[in-house]
């Protein structure tokens, strides 16, 4: 088992002065890691990664033989490597938490050499679409799909798990 360090740091001056940030966390207890560097085609959805309470469980899917134990991972990082386009990171969400596939999903813009990063997916994430009210009942992410739009883009992503 090692650590997992991880240091996120902005430079900036303005006006002669420094404005700049340096946030470090330490994630203890790390011995998996997943990390892969892909091209998602032009106008076709890429699903990056799976989360299912059994590694062996991932539904068959053509990108991916088995998938990642959701209640293990501690760090998702998803970078978009491209330096001129942007793409639609889906985070498709399992509200029911029985390994049967996602019921909503939640989609954010990565730009150009922009990253999303998150911690756990277990209870990690939950949404809602009436009345725009805050939820507080967090439940799993199911994966996380690409949509590049017309241009194809690399993307790397980072997982590391307990």
């Amino acid at each position: 088992m090692a650590d997992l360090k991880v240091t996120i740091r902005e430079e900036l001056t303005l006006n002669d002065y420094d404005h700049g940030a340096r946030n470090s966390l330490v994630i203890a207890d790390i011995d998996e890691v997943f990390r892969r560097i892909l091209t998602c085609p032009a106008n076709n959805e890429t699903t990056i990664a799976r989360f299912r309470s059994s590694v062996g469980n991932a539904s068959g899917t053509a990108t991916f033989d088995s998938a990642l134990d959701v209640q293990d991972v501690k760090y998702v990082r998803v970078t978009n490597l491209d330096s001129s386009n942007s793409l639609t990171l889906s985070l498709q969400v399992e509200v029911g938490e029985d390994d049967s596939g996602a019921d909503t999903s939640a989609s954010v813009l990565v730009e150009a050499g922009k990253s999303f990063i998150m911690g756990s997916p277990h209870d990690g994430i939950n949404l809602s679409d009436t009345n725009a009210n805050l939820v507080t009942d967090l439940v799993d992410l199911d994966s996380l799909v690409v949509q590049p739009g017309s241009n194809a883009v690399d993307v790397e992503v980072y997982i590391a798990s307990a």
